[in-house]
Parts: C-alpha cells; sequence; structure tokens
C-alpha cells in the first residue's frame, strides 16, 4: 500500500468514527456519552477507534472541527454572482432548519461540553473552543467587509460588532429552542426580528430604500 493511499485509507476510517460519534453525540449528549458508545456505534474494534483518538474529549472536538467547516461555509467560501445579502438570508433560513430540528443536533452536546471547560485537563481543547469562536467571528466579519468594498453593504455599526452579534443572537436562539421549546421560542418571529434588524444594520443595496 503506497503512502498516499494509506493515508486516505485513515483519513476515511477517521472520519467513519466521527460520523459515527456525532450520531452518538445526538442521540447521549456529552456527558452521557462513552468511548463504548462510540465504539459500537462505529461497528469497529477497541483497538481501532483508540488508534486515533484518546478519550471521548478527543473525539468530541474532532467532530466539532468537522462540524464547524460546514457552519462557516457560507462565509469563508461566498458564490460569485449571487449578491452578498441573498446568500446571508440563505444562511439564515438554514439557520432556521437547524433551530427547528435542534433536538436532532450537536446543540446539547456543545451547551454540555462548553459548560465543562474549566473541567478539561486537554487545554488544546479549551484554546480550540476559543479559537473557533473567534475564527467564525473573523469569517462573518470578513464577508460583511467584502460587502462594503463591493458597495452591496452599508453598515451603521462596525463590522466586527455585527458579527458578535450575530453569533450571539444565533446561538441564544438555538439554546432556547433546545431548552424550552420550539413554541413558545416563536424561531419563526424571532428570525424574522432578526433579520429585520440585519436589514437595517448592513443597508444592503439590494433592499435600501
Amino acid at each position: 500500500m503506497s503512502p498516499r493511499v494509506g493515508d486516505m485509507y485513515k483519513q476515511n476510517r477517521k472520519e467513519e468514527i466521527l460520523e459515527a460519534a456525532k450520531r452518538v453525540f445526538i442521540m447521549f449528549g456529552y456527558n452521557k456519552a462513552t468511548m463504548q458508545d462510540v465504539i459500537e456505534e462505529a461497528k469497529m474494534s477497541r483497538g481501532g477507534v483508540y488508534a486515533y483518538f484518546d478519550n471521548i474529549e478527543h473525539v468530541f472536538v474532532e467532530v466539532l472541527k468537522l462540524d464547524d467547516k460546514k457552519d462557516s461555509k457560507v462565509f469563508i467560501e461566498p458564490v460569485k454572482g449571487i449578491s452578498l445579502w441573498t446568500q446571508l438570508d440563505e444562511f439564515l433560513q438554514l439557520q432556521q432548519t437547524e433551530v427547528e430540528n435542534v433536538k436532532d443536533s450537536l446543540v446539547r452536546a456543545k451547551s454540555e461540553f462548553f459548560l465543562r471547560l474549566d473541567s478539561i485537563k486537554n487545554k488544546e481543547s479549551v484554546h480550540y473552543i476559543t479559537k473557533r469562536y473567534i475564527k467564525l467571528k473573523n469569517a462573518i466579519e470578513k464577508f460583511i467587509n467584502m460587502g462594503i468594498v463591493q458597495n452591496e453593504f452599508n453598515p451603521v455599526l462596525p463590522p466586527e460588532s455585527i458579527a458578535l452579534y450575530m453569533i450571539s443572537f444565533i446561538d441564544g436562539l438555538t439554546l432556547n429552542s433546545l431548552n424550552i421549546g420550539k413554541k413558545e421560542t416563536r424561531i419563526d418571529d424571532q428570525l424574522a426580528a432578526f433579520k429585520h434588524s440585519l436589514r437595517s444594520i448592513l443597508r444592503p443595496e439590494t433592499v435600501k430604500e
């Protein structure tokens, strides 16, 4: 087996374990998930899983990394030929779908993991949590700045402040939907209000009066 094929095999194997682990975290959350659960869900040997991951914390951080790539793609890779406001609107629609299906997501596991940060022994994991927040904030900020350069956005607030506001709102709505329920949270109404506020803050050229 050539080194290249070997590397591809290892990467595919690792991703198979991570997909299985994601299903485990969705089912049990972070606090109740165990390495044995991951082993059984992945249908691999104990040694096969431990060859890639040291413990449940290690697995979860890697699952986060895989998940984060999808979350920030719209901001890191904007589509040419489509207005940035339209892309932002599509992102919000995607967020609404995810919030509505919050019980089938990693939200509970993430919240449990984040609440344990002070007790996490591996400081690299703590560093990654901070890094992922900053990375998403920077990606959104860059997206807004691109809109300014292209004369698509004329914001009334600094791009960084808008990015932080967006993250806090979506995180808060998601957690409330998980803890309180969709009916009481009124996801549609809140996202409509959020979109209206973003329109007022960003003043996109396509909808500016």
